[in-house]
């Protein structure tokens, strides 16, 4: 194998190792989060508050985009994920509500 070749080898094994690493506090950060929103939910479900904010959910959405144009990421995807969780966080506090 040439140097080249092997230098390369040797950073795909580093940034694969970073990668793995980042999933993972990925994952526990979801993990975090989706403590916090069941929490929120029972408090909405316990006061016959709705289970969704359109106006936080807006608002969030901003907020986000912003930061993803600040760590030089793609906001629509940012504002996909977002909009991924929010309606996984909504339909976990309607089935909180029944």
């Amino acid at each position: 194998m040439s140097d080249a070749v092997t230098r390369a080898a040797a950073l795909l094994k580093d940034h694969r190792e970073s990668i793995d690493r980042l999933d993972a506090i990925l994952v526990y950060t979801l993990g975090e989060r989706f403590k916090h929103t069941q929490a929120v939910g029972k408090l909405k479900a316990d006061h016959d508050l709705p289970p969704s904010d359109p106006t936080r959910e807006a608002a969030q959405i901003e907020r986000l985009e912003d930061l993803a144009k600040r760590a030089d990421l793609d906001p629509d995807f940012a504002k996909k994920f977002l909009g991924f969780i929010i309606a996984e966080v909504i339909q976990h506090h309607k089935k909180q509500q029944s």
